[in-house]
């Protein structure tokens, strides 16, 4: 008996090490998402078996999938090698160049025990299936990201405290999910896995028209991603808050029907910290928004509830509890229609409105 109250100590000391070690891993994340989204994919309503609805093909084998109680996008069977097979977005005029000259991308993408080559995702910065004759040799630079290292072209970078070198590969040991975020403004990318930004690349040298997402699975592995969001860059935070006095973000997330702040929301929260550290005067009013979706009455109590985690949040990292305050609207005052996952995504939305 004495041995299994030991134990469970053990898992007690241990399990609060590691939420407060997670904590501490984002805290000086510095991503921060577009405000517009184009393009979103959180597998909802997705039939198990079938072909993704809100994408194409072009080659290989893909299906939705469960990954314990999560829906995911499943490739099955690529050869991404050749950037032919792999799945483009569902766009509007997918021939011509849909992407901002500022943007983001995030995903999330499960990582197999083994070593790096057998676990490759590539990002390409065109459509394959409908602007490959539009495209010059530059823009065939892929992003390739394994659990550890981000290569795009000549440059190349490993998560920090890695066991990874170019000698000695890392090995996979742990299998498990990360967090991937891709910023690019103009002609800069960087890229990001979970807290860290790996590569920062000044100029690509071409302009990026799309996007497609590709396995690579020459070792018979399979690959797995979820929650993908392509969003438009927008005027920064600060200079949107003295045109409209608030800013909006939805890069502040939270888990299914839950006010538990996901870990990837440091970015922006970390910013706004940032600016009211900056400029004392500032005081805030969080307020929390949903979508349509569910019970009005639990949509209004589960945004008062992220809106108050939100400030509590804030007043954990060092701002005065005087400067800031929280209210919640559930689904009662929409940014736009509710209509589209792009929509409903956009309306699940932290606000800051600046007060007196």
């Amino acid at each position: 008996m004495k041995k299994f109250f030991v134990f469970l100590l053990q898992c007690i000391v241990f399990t609060a090490f590691a939420q407060e070690n997670a904590s501490l891993k984002w805290q000086n994340y510095d991503f921060v998402p577009g405000t517009e989204i184009i393009f979103e994919d959180n597998q909802e309503g997705e039939q198990n078996g079938e072909f993704p609805s809100k994408w194409d093909l072009t080659g290989g084998l893909v299906e939705n999938a469960n990954f314990g109680n999560e829906n995911i996008i499943l490739f099955v069977k690529m050869a991404a090698m050749v950037n032919k097979q792999g799945i483009v977005p569902l766009m509007n005029n997918p021939g011509n160049d849909y992407l901002p000259e500022a943007f983001t991308i995030e995903f999330d993408a499960y990582f197999e025990q083994g070593l790096p080559s057998q676990n490759i995702y590539r990002l390409l910065f065109y459509d394959a299936k409908n602007q490959k004759s539009k495209i010059d040799a530059k823009t065939y630079t892929s992003v390739d990201i394994t659990q550890q290292t981000v290569v795009f072209g000549s440059t190349n970078g490993s998560f920090p405290n890695s066991e990874y070198s170019s000698s000695k590969p890392f090995i996979v040991k742990i299998p498990g999910w990360r967090h991937i975020a891709v910023s690019f403004n103009k002609r800069a990318l960087k890229v990001y896995l979970d807290d860290a930004r790996i590569i920062n690349v000044p100029n690509v040298g071409f302009n990026p028209m799309g996007l497609t997402f590709l396995f690579d699975a020459r070792n018979q592995k399979k690959g797995y991603i979820k929650n993908i969001k392509i969003a438009k860059g927008a005027v920064p935070l600060y200079d949107r808050l003295l045109t409209d006095g608030k800013f909006v973000t939805t890069g502040i997330k939270f888990d299914v029907n839950k006010s538990t702040i996901k870990p990837e929301s440091m970015g922006t929260i970390n910013h706004v910290l940032k600016m009211m550290q900056e400029h004392p005067e500032l005081r805030f009013s969080v307020e929390g928004h949903t979508d349509s979706d569910g019970n009005e009455d639990v949509n209004l109590s589960l945004s008062v509830a992220r809106a108050n985690t939100v400030m509590k949040k804030l007043i954990e990292l060092g701002i005065d509890q005087s400067r800031l305050s929280y209210k919640g609207y559930g689904e009662t005052a929409p940014a736009t229609s509710n209509d589209t996952p792009e929509g409903k995504a956009q309306n699940r939305r932290v606000e800051f409105v600046k007060t007196n």
